[in-house]
C-alpha cells in the first residue's frame, strides 16, 4: 500500500530516497515526504521534515532547492488510510520535540486509545494518521514517562537508545508496522521494526538501506534481508546489528537477488499479470484497512451525511467493460442488503437513455484509472439532473475522484498489465462495503449482521491466497482443454452469471479466443445450439442457492458432448460426474463468491493465453484507460 525508504551513509541521502521513491510509484500513493538530518557547525544535529501531496516529483522539485547534503534519512509514498491526503497527514511524522521521526506501513488497530492516552499524558498530534502515535510512543519511551497522577502509574526512565525505545513502542501496538525511525540524538542511526508489512534490508557499498520493497535497493545490493515478524535491525553507515523483540542480537538468512530491473518490478514473476493476480489478497486487506471503527463502518470520504444516505432510494452504478461486471455483482448485493432498487448501467448508453434521476439517486461512477470517458460524461449528466455522485476507482485524484461528491479508493496500487485483475477485486470490495453501509444506514442489517459480514469479507484474502497455492495444476489441466478451442461458453446462475461475464471477458482480451457468457438458465433459449463435442463450456457451480439448477443446465452441456470446466466448492465430489475439469475454491458465503470464484478465471484466461503465445500484459488492439468516447 505505501512505501518506505532510508538510507545511512556516505552518499547525499536525499538522492538515493528520492531514487527509491520513485522505485515505488508503482505501488499507487496520494502523499510523499523525507525526514533529513541536518548537521550543525557546532555538531548539532537537527531533523528537516519536508512532505508534499501529490507525484514524488514534487517532491523532489521541492528538495531541489534544498541544501541538503544530509547523509542519513527517511522517505515514504502515503496512500491515505486515517486521514484524507494532506501534507499535515503525509509521512515522516514526529514527535513533539522533533527530534524523532518516524515513517510507516500498516495499521495501528488501538490507535485510538493510545491516542487518547498520549494526549491526556500532554503529547500533541498535528495530524489524523494513526501512524503519529508510533511517533509519540517512541518519544515517551526515548524521554521517559512522568508520574500519571490520574491512573496512578509512576515515572518510568527513558531509554536515552532509539533501538531499544521502537522495541518498547513496539510492545504498546496492536496491529501491522513496517516501522523505520530516525533520532537527532543518534545521528546515522536508523531503527527498524517489523510485523505484518514487508521490510528487506541491504548493505551497499557506501551505506546500509532499508526499504519495504527489494526494488528500491536493487541498484545498491543484490543481498538483502527480508526481516521477519518480531525481529528488529540498526542501521548504520558502518553496518547493520539485528535482533529479536528482547534485544538478542541474532543473524538473519541472506537472500541473493538476481533479477534484473524489470524483473524486480515484477516482483519476479514472469509477467505483470500474475503479479497482479497474486496480490489480489494484498488488495482485498488494504482496501479494508480502517473500514471499521468502532464496530461500524467508517467511509469517511464518502462525502454524504447518514441522513443524505438514508434519504437515497434507487442507485445506479455506472461503468465499462471489467468494471460494470462489479456492478452487476454490486447490484445483487446492495439489493438484497439495503433492499433498494439497483440498475447496472453501460456508461456510454447511461447518458443517452434519459434514465429517471432524482435528487434521492445515487449513482456510484465505478472505473479503474478514474479517466474513462464514457464514465466521465455520464458522471457530469447525472449531476446536472441532481444526483448524488460517488466514485470507486484506483487513481487518487483522478478525475472520477474530482468530480465525484466522495469517492473509495480501492488501494489495488498501480496495476500494470492492461486486462484488469486486482483492480475488479478492489472494485468488488468496495462496492460490498458500499451495500454494507447503505444496509446499516437504512436499519436492514443489525451492528452485529454487518460486523459478521465484514469479518467474512476479510476472510476471502486467505481464500484467495489458498486458491493460488493449490489450484495451479488443476487451473492448467483445464487451459489445455482450452487452447485450440474456436470459442467458449460460461454460465452461471445467480452470482455466478455476474462471474460468468467477467471470465469471459478475460478469456477473449488476452487469448484472442470468443467467449461468450449467459445465464446458465437461459442455455435452452438459444446458446445450447452452439454446442457440439469438445466444446469448452466454464460454469461457476459453487453451493448456492442455485446450485442444483446449474448442475442441471451443466446436464444438458453434458448430453451434447460439451467439455465442461468447472469452478466448485471444495469438497465437493458430486460434481466430478458430469465436469471434465474441476478448479476448487473455498467455501464461502455466496455474496462473497465472486471474490473468490473470479481467480481461477483469471488464471485459467491466462494459462490459456501463453498457450496461444499471446502477451498477457499487452493484449492488442487495447490500451489501459479509455479516455474518449
Amino acid at each position: 500500500m505505501c512505501g518506505i525508504v532510508g538510507y545511512t551513509g556516505k552518499d547525499v541521502a536525499k538522492d538515493i530516497l528520492v531514487t527509491g521513491l520513485k522505485r515505488l510509484e508503482y505501488r499507487g500513493y496520494d502523499s510523499a515526504g523525507v525526514a533529513l538530518e541536518r548537521a550543525a557547525a557546532d555538531g548539532s544535529v537537527t531533523i528537516d521534515v519536508i512532505r508534499r501531496v501529490g507525484k514524488v516529483a514534487g517532491l523532489e522539485s521541492e528538495l531541489a532547492h534544498i541544501d541538503a547534503n544530509a547523509t542519513c534519512g527517511i522517505g515514504h509514498t502515503r496512500w491515505a488510510t486515517h486521514g484524507r491526503p494532506s501534507v499535515a497527514n503525509a509521512h515522516p511524522h514526529t514527535s513533539c520535540d522533533g527530534k524523532i521521526a518516524i515513517v510507516h506501513n500498516g495499521i495501528i488497530e488501538n490507535f485510538a486509545e493510545l491516542r487518547e492516552a498520549l494526549t491526556a499524558r500532554g503529547h500533541v498530534f498535528t495530524s489524523d494518521t494513526d501512524t503519529e502515535v508510533f511517533a509519540h510512543l517512541i518519544e515517551e519511551a526515548y524521554e521517559g514517562r512522568p508520574a500519571d497522577p490520574a491512573t496512578g502509574a509512576p515515572a518510568t526512565p527513558g531509554t536515552h537508545d532509539l533501538m531499544a525505545a521502537v522495541r518498547e513502542a513496539c510492545t504498546q501496538v496492536v496491529g501491522a508496522y513496517g516501522l523505520a525511525a530516525v533520532c537527532a540524538d543518534e545521528p546515522g542511526v536508523i531503527a527498524v521494526a517489523r510485523k505484518d508489512s514487508p521490510i528487506v534490508i541491504g548493505r551497499g557499498e557506501n551505506g546500509s538501506y532499508v526499504a519495504s520493497d527489494v526494488i528500491a535497493l536493487i541498484d545498491a545490493t543484490r543481498d538483502v534481508v527480508v526481516l521477519e515478524d518480531g525481529q528488529f535491525a540498526k542501521l548504520t553507515p558502518e553496518g547493520i546489528f539485528y535482533t529479536d523483540a528482547e534485544g538478542k542480537a541474532i543473524e538473519p538468512a541472506v537472500t541473493h537477488i538476481d533479477w534484473d530491473i524489470d524483473m524486480a518490478e515484477k516482483g519476479g514473476y514472469p509477467d505483470f499479470m500474475l503479479k497482479e493476480i497474486c496480490e489480489q489478497p494484498r488488495v482485498v486487506r488494504d482496501t479494508l484497512v480502517g473500514r471499521m471503527t468502532g464496530g461500524e463502518l467508517d467511509i469517511d470520504e464518502l462525502g454524504l451525511t447518514m441522513e443524505e444516505l438514508n434519504l437515497i432510494d434507487r442507485v445506479y452504478v455506472i461503468a465499462c467493460g471489467t468494471s460494470y461486471h462489479a456492478g452487476l455483482i454490486a447490484k445483487n448485493l446492495i439489493e438484497a442488503w439495503a433492499r433498494i432498487p439497483c440498475e447496472v448501467e453501460a456508461a456510454s448508453e447511461f447518458r443517452y437513455r434519459n434514465p429517471i434521476i432524482t435528487p434521492s439517486t445515487l449513482v456510484v461512477a465505478v472505473s479503474q484509472s478514474g479517466e474513462t470517458a464514457d464514465t466521465l460524461a455520464a458522471i457530469r449528466d447525472a449531476r446536472i439532473k441532481g444526483a448524488k455522485v460517488f466514485g470507486i476507482t484506483n487513481v487518487v485524484g483522478s478525475p472520477v475522484a474530482r468530480e465525484s461528491d466522495g469517492v473509495i479508493y480501492t488501494k489495488a496500487n498501480k496495476e500494470i498489465a492492461v486486462a484488469s485483475t486486482k483492480s475488479f477485486i478492489g472494485q468488488v470490495v468496495s462496492l460490498t462495503l458500499l451495500a454494507l453501509l447503505l444496509a446499516q444506514v437504512k436499519g436492514k442489517l443489525t451492528t452485529g449482521q454487518v460486523r459478521m459480514l465484514f469479518r467474512e469479507l476479510g476472510d476471502t484474502a486467505g481464500q484467495i491466497q489458498w486458491i493460488l497455492d493449490t489450484q495451479t495444476d488443476a487451473i492448467h489441466e483445464a487451459a489445455l482443454a482450452c487452447k485450440d478451442a474456436h470459442s467458449a461458453l460460461f454460465v452461471g446462475r445467480g452470482m455466478g452469471a455476474a462471474i460468468a461475464h467477467e471470465g469471459a471477458l478475460k478469456l477473449k482480451e488476452i487469448s484472442y479466443l470468443h467467449a461468450e457468457a449467459y445465464a446458465a438458465g437461459e442455455m435452452k433459449h438459444g446458446p445450447i445450439a452452439l454446442i457440439d463435442p469438445g466444446f469448452p463450456v466454464i460454469a461457476v457451480a459453487t453451493r448456492s442457492p442455485v446450485y442444483d439448477k446449474t448442475v442441471s443446465n451443466l446436464k444438458e452441456c453434458e448430453a451434447r458432448g460439451a467439455k465442461i470446466i468447472v469452478v466448485a466448492t471444495e469438497g465437493d465430489e458430486e460434481i466430478k460426474q458430469i465436469a471434465d475439469h474441476v478448479i476448487y475454491i473455498p467455501e464461502v458465503r455466496d455474496a462473497f463468491s465472486p471474490i473468490t470464484a473470479t481467480v481461477p478465471l483469471q488464471l485459467l484466461a491466462r494459462e490459456v493465453a501463453l498457450m496461444r503465445g499471446c502477451d498477457v500484459d499487452q493484449p492488442r488492439n487495447l490500451a489501459k484507460s479509455v479516455t474518449v468516447e
